[in-house]
């Protein structure tokens, strides 16, 4: 069966949009634009008790940060060390695990200090991590969602990721949303909405257009990443790596032909 990567989300969503599929596509208002840190290379983001933390990465530059929403102000940073490229963070109780790219290891903080607790190994890539309370999701840029233990963080089982029978690649960042999963699609401007009993897409969120392709010192790898789910407040926020934004945004199912 032939994946299907991140170029050809584009293709699939126009085809998705002119005809009468069974997968729907959300368009997206602003609601509100917060400053972000464009020295953030963003690979994580949540939101608990009102607080949004952040993961970065890229060697020598890799970190976990507690940061001021209105502000974009980063009021706590804990720097990973230089061999290592940071990607995804989630809670857990009172700490964060935080995943590293191809360096197979994983760590977990204090969520208070950000103090090293413990650190832990897996297979293959880390990429994206989210959690729901009774489990942690982790990509590793294929068309499979890991579900993790969050105490002993062993791997439970897989979710293989499709849409319309084909393979969704690239899965990046992750956040649980109102018991679904959202995942960025690396390389495009589009978030997959998953079921996670089934690992089917159930909708497309097109953010094309979010990004001002004019920003200053944007570069190819610069692309959207980031998913961050208030969920006291039902509020939906997005940026990408080294972006100067930060939105809020509300989506909005589009219907007709695009």
């Amino acid at each position: 069966m032939k994946k299907l990567t991140s170029a050809a989300i584009g293709a699939l969503l126009l085809a998705t949009g002119t005809a009468q599929a069974a997968i729907p596509i959300y368009a997206f208002m602003v609601k509100h634009a917060y400053p972000h840190d464009t020295g953030a290379f963003t690979q994580g983001l949540y939101i608990k008790d009102g607080a949004l933390f952040e993961s970065t990465g890229l060697k020598g530059q890799s970190s976990i940060r507690r940061v001021q929403l209105e502000t974009g102000r980063v009021l706590q940073k804990k720097d990973i060390a230089a061999e290592f490229f940071g990607e995804g963070i989630a809670p857990v109780g009172n700490e964060i695990v935080s995943l590293t790219w191809t360096t197979q290891v994983g760590f977990v903080y204090d969520a208070k200090t950000f103090a090293l607790k413990r650190k832990f190994s897996y297979t293959g890539e880390g990429w994206g991590l989210t959690g729901n309370g009774a489990h942690l999701f982790m990509s590793d840029g294929t068309a499979a969602i890991r579900v993790l233990d969050p105490k002993t963080l062993a791997e439970v089982r897989r979710i293989q990721v499709s849409a319309e029978g084909r393979p969704i690649a690239s899965l990046n960042e992750l956040e649980w949303v109102d018991g679904q999963l959202f995942a960025n699609v690396w390389g495009s401007d589009v978030i997959a909405r998953i079921d996670p009993e089934t690992g089917k897409v159930v909708g497309w969120i097109d953010l094309t257009g979010l990004a001002d392709k004019d920003w200053k010192g944007m570069g190819p790898d610069d692309v959207l990443n980031g998913i961050a789910w208030d969920a006291q407040h039902k509020r939906l926020f997005v940026t990408g790596k080294h972006w100067p934004k930060l939105f809020e945004i509300e989506l909005v199912e589009r219907t007709g032909r695009r």
